[in-house]
């Protein structure tokens, strides 16, 4: 799917890694990563979080993918395209994924967002998949991820022969599960549905 003049993004969270101290059983942290890969230029950008991964926690890092890499790439873009799996924080079926898109990115950036997911089982064809976060597992594989840090080192030193490049940041705010958006806070979206997969395919738009 494409927008002409519109610029697009895949994204995908639904993973974590984890490692541990010297002690095998006691657990030290768990980084809760969300990738966005920009097909077009062949450049990632992951957030790496150690809270939860909930839709705030998704729109925040697409929010600081757009604040501190895109923005300044795409110059007065006013439209932007993101294909995203259908679970996760950015599920489907979440009402937060919307809601914090229209409150964080949408309205203060004045920017129209449509958003497409991959049903489920199809998330193989999302680019992310194989081009980005396949390419992180290899660059690691066999690794001991002892920190944040080495995480994020073996992220940033992620590239292909096809010249991928990928940006990381930690992300250390708190997230907590089941947050709930009421019915009433729903109707103050700017939120179109469109006629093919209405479901799936949706557009919000500046307040």
């Amino acid at each position: 799917m494409e927008i002409s003049r519109t610029p697009g993004l895949a994204g995908r969270g639904s993973r974590s890694w984890s490692w541990i101290t010297t002690s095998a059983a006691t657990p030290k942290g768990m980084a809760v990563p969300y990738g966005i890969y920009d097909p077009a230029r062949n450049q990632g950008f992951v957030v790496v979080g150690t809270s939860y991964e909930t839709p705030a926690f998704a729109v925040d890092a697409v929010t600081l993918w757009w604040k501190s890499y895109r923005q300044r790439m795409c110059g007065r873009a006013k439209e932007l395209l993101i294909l995203a799996d259908s679970g996760g924080g950015n599920s489907v079926r979440s009402r937060g994924w919307p809601y914090h898109l229209q409150q964080k990115l949408v309205n203060p950036h004045r920017l129209t967002v449509t958003v497409s997911h991959y049903p489920p089982g199809a998330s193989k064809w999302n680019p992310i998949e194989h081009r980005l976060f396949c390419q992180i597992s290899k660059n690691w594989a066999g690794q001991p991820l002892k920190s944040f840090q080495t995480a994020l080192n073996y992220i940033r030193t992620t590239t292909t022969l096809t010249g991928l490049k990928v940006r990381a940041r930690l992300l250390r705010k708190k997230y907590e599960k089941g947050e709930k958006i009421s019915a009433q806070e729903m109707k103050h979206l700017a939120l179109t549905r469109h006629k093919t997969q209405s479901k799936w395919n949706y557009t919000l738009r500046p307040m």
